[in-house]
């Protein structure tokens, strides 16, 4: 039996005010052509199918769309939620859903909910080849009256294999899919920037070692594609780049082949985006005059400035050969050549104890490379007791 792997879709997504539903459907699209050519048995969508709780009806009817073309084809689809989605939103039309091939798992119910496909292994003298699917959508461990997340698959799954046992079934392969962040031996997955949530003491942690049993475990959550230490636990990652941090992740979906005899491979198929996300570096005249040759001009853009000094609009002049840029960097070049980052740096800062004039000296040396005199630190320092002044004369 062969079937895709997906996940973090987050249909809907806006990134740096720019709507990437054209991006998506391009994508989705590619995906459908994906599952067609293989020839799969099903396509499997490991969460965050919605990038919000309560989805725009525009991205509502792109995955409306995405579904009606695999079910057009005879492609069943198994999809869970994930931590952006809606849980009960994602279940609507789910009984009626599932006589059409759609089988959906949103809500935490008493039961997982499980799909059996039953084929002729021919690759095993014309034995019969059973896959069973095991939906774990995302869940709080307060859901399972538990106090961790790991402690909450744990007691889900453990009522599984019981009831598993008491049936006595014939022998079977078994996947499941869940959306969990997934830890081995305490070594994290790879983050990219566009993962927001935050893993506060580990409570938010599932060991790989819970999801023995399972041939393959198809992994949401996480948005590059990778294996989870030595296992069949897999991140499929997202189909696209959602930040400038995911530039150099290859995105693309797993072809899973499973037999008699169980996990046979996993392939990685890459996706081809309607619009790269890159970056671009240098001085704002030589970047408007390389954008005037670049054949990638509608790409997503990123663009490292060296200009020294002010800029009058930088944005808006390198959007008229850039019509897509969606963030500028300024890097001015230090007198030994090394470009420094003045964003980190300045986040750095803001996490770091300091009155307001040490802040601005530092700002000041990151912009101007160079420290600001004593003229300047008097001038500041006035500034700062007058709109102390002003502030508390409001209070």
């Amino acid at each position: 039996m062969k079937f895709l792997h997906i996940s973090d879709l987050h249909i809907g997504k806006v990134v740096n005010d720019f709507s990437m539903l054209e991006d998506q459907k391009f994508i989705l699209d590619q995906i459908v052509g994906i599952a067609q050519a293989n020839h799969v048995d099903a396509v499997v969508v490991a969460g965050d199918v919605y990038d919000r709780a309560i989805p725009s009806g525009e991205a509502v009817l792109l995955f409306d769309q995405f579904l009606t073309e695999l079910s057009g084809h005879k492609i069943p689809v198994l999809l869970i939620s994930g931590n952006h989605d809606s849980p009960e939103r994602l279940s609507f039309g789910k009984e009626l859903l599932g006589k059409q091939g759609v089988y959906i798992a949103g809500m935490k119910e008493e039961n997982l909910v499980t799909v059996e496909f039953r084929k002729t292994d021919l690759d095993s003298q014309g034995k019969e080849n059973i896959t069973q699917f095991v939906l774990l959508p995302f869940l709080k461990p307060s859901q399972a009256e538990a106090s961790t997340s790991q402690e909450a698959v744990e007691k889900v799954l453990g009522r599984y294999w019981e009831q598993e046992k008491e049936k006595k079934t014939e022998k079977k392969n078994r996947v499941l899919v869940t959306h969990f962040f997934v830890t081995d031996s305490g070594r994290t997955p790879e983050l990219s920037d566009s993962e927001t949530t935050i893993h506060v003491g580990g409570l938010d942690n599932v060991e790989a070692f819970v999801f023995e049993g399972f041939d393959y475990t198809a992994l949401g959550h996480i948005h590059k594609q990778q294996q989870i230490g030595e296992r069949s636990v897999w991140y499929a990652g997202a189909p696209l780049s959602y930040s400038f941090g995911e530039i150099h992740q290859q995105k693309g979906v797993l072809l899973v082949d499973i037999s008699e005899q169980g996990l046979l491979e996993i392939q990685q198929i890459s996706l081809r985006p309607m619009r790269r996300m890159r970056r671009i570096s240098g001085q704002l005249n030589e970047l408007l005059a390389k954008g005037q040759e670049d054949l990638q001009k509608q790409d997503y853009i990123q663009a490292e400035l060296w200009d020294q000094g002010e800029l009058i609009d930088p944005i808006g002049t390198l959007r008229s050969v850039y019509p897509n840029i969606m963030q500028i960097v300024r890097k001015p070049s230090g007198q030994d050549g090394e470009k420094k980052n003045y964003e980190v740096s300045e986040s750095r800062m803001q996490t770091e104890k300091k009155d307001a004039l040490d802040l601005f000296e530092d700002f000041y040396q990151e912009v101007r490379e160079k420290a600001l005199d004593e003229e300047g630190k008097r001038i500041v320092e006035e500034l700062v007791k007058e709109l102390e002044g002003q502030e508390g004369s409001k209070k």
